[in-house]
């Protein structure tokens, strides 16, 4: 009996016992990483991705100078759409909003539960950027080449890969480039997704590749609110008008008063005051000045605070300035208008997907590092939806820049690609 008990103990561990009637349980993903990456079939794979390699550095430069500004991704996309059917996805499309899909089936029922792997198409370059790629030995050179083309090219190796080595999965994988993910955009590729696209039920495990570091795990979520505050006043000749309100003065000290303001340390919030604008000419008193500010911070109450106190701030600053000056010809107002709203949150670092993320990172012989930024990710874990966001690859640097680069040396290059793909399987069980 102790022999026949230990046995059943032993399964049980293993997740393949399972009760009169009832489907096995499935393994733990985290438990599952050692196991996938050490077998055949992987291995398989990765060496497939490494033949590939070029390839994916092609699919990079391809991408890359294609331009894809903010709000205006579309050749991208339809390349990209392009050549997802190439790879021999089902039901590839775009939506509405301009994300480009398409799903490589797995073993279980059709519309069931899926494992979501998304890179964004959009940069943060206006039209016009120079997106031409130089090449210096392994370092590819280029506006928005990390951020996040390499990402789209990466998805494009695991699919060849996948097959190459004869790899099923359990669950459907949905392969996704997805729109808006940079500053104006606002995260309106993934709101869509999540708000209105036809697989928002549908979504087990969410990831998003952006960037290339590939021992970053990325489980909180940053939120941050953006502001387009409008100060108004009459205006005048400035020698004419003199001792009349001034809606620069006004603004100014908005911007004193906010940048007075104590913020913690942890959780991490942070603000700027980013851009101004405005005004008619030197000699003038201006009737209107615009400026832009970014807050942000790992935890909801605290950027809540923080909101609410910059909205009072700049109503003081006016009311401030109408008790300072002249308003006899008309009073300061101060219209704060949100321009941005990304929400804030995290997934648990005990879900099984930041376990199963950090078990993959540490099988390619890297040290996890979790931690919180803001990425597409920031929609699924407002949703209590498990979702991360892992690196392709390689290294890189200047994003947001036009001196952005990549290093896409194969042996570096080829070692971090495995993170996520064996964070991918373990998410989607791989089919016996």
């Amino acid at each position: 009996m102790i022999g026949v008990r230990s046995a059943i103990v032993a399964l049980s561990v293993l997740g393949l016992t399972a009760s009169a009637g009832a489907h096995p349980r499935r393994p733990d993903a985290a438990a599952s990483v050692p196991a996938i990456v050490a077998s055949p079939a992987f291995k398989s794979a990765m060496s497939a991705f490494e033949r590939e390699h070029d390839r994916v550095v092609a699919d990079t430069i391809t991408l890359t100078e294609i331009e894809a500004p903010p709000f205006k991704e579309t050749r991208r996309a339809q390349a990209y759409l392009a050549m997802l059917k190439a790879h021999g996805l089902t039901d590839v499309e775009m939506d509405d909003i301009g994300n480009v899909m398409g799903i490589r089936r797995g073993t279980g029922p059709a519309g069931g539960k899926l494992v979501v792997i998304a890179a964004h198409l959009d940069t943060v370059f206006p039209e016009g950027t120079n997106v031409k790629v130089r090449r210096e030995g392994t370092k590819l050179h280029a506006p928005g080449i990390g951020d996040d083309t390499y990402s789209l090219a990466v998805l494009l190796g695991y699919l060849r890969a996948l097959d190459a080595a004869k790899i099923r999965t359990e669950r459907d994988i949905l392969f996704v480039g997805n729109v808006g993910e940079e500053g104006p955009g606002d995260l309106r590729g993934m709101r869509y997704f999540f708000g209105q696209g036809k697989y928002r039920d549908r979504v087990h495990a969410f990831f998003s590749m952006d960037g290339t570091e590939a021992s970053r795990v990325t489980h909180g979520a940053v939120g941050s609110r953006r502001y387009r505050v409008t100060f108004k006043g009459p205006g005048g000749h400035s020698y004419g008008a003199f001792g009349i309100v001034n809606p620069m003065q006004a603004m100014a000290k908005a911007v004193v008063d906010f940048g007075a303001v104590q913020v913690p340390a942890k959780p991490r919030t942070t603000y700027a005051a980013s851009v101004v604008g405005g005004g008619t000419s030197v000699n003038s008193i201006p009737d209107a000045i615009w400026l832009e500010v970014d807050m942000r911070s790992e935890s909801r109450d605290e950027l809540a605070k923080l909101d609410a106190k910059f909205l009072q701030i700049v109503k003081d600053a006016a009311e401030f300035e109408n008790r300072q000056r002249s308003t006899r010809l008309g009073r300061i107002t101060v219209e704060p208008k949100l321009i941005g709203d990304r929400p804030a949150g995290q997934t648990p670092e005990s879900a099984e997907i930041v376990r199963a993320t950090a078990a993959a990172v540490k099988a390619a012989g890297y040290t996890p590092q979790l931690g919180a930024s803001s990425t597409d990710s920031n929609v699924p874990i407002s949703l209590a939806i498990p979702a991360v966001t892992i690196g392709s690859g390689g290294s890189g640097a200047r994003a947001h820049s036009v001196d952005e680069w990549i290093d896409v040396a194969k042996p570096e290059a080829v070692k971090g690609a495995a993170v996520g793909l064996a964070s991918i399987l373990a998410m989607a069980g791989v089919a016996r």
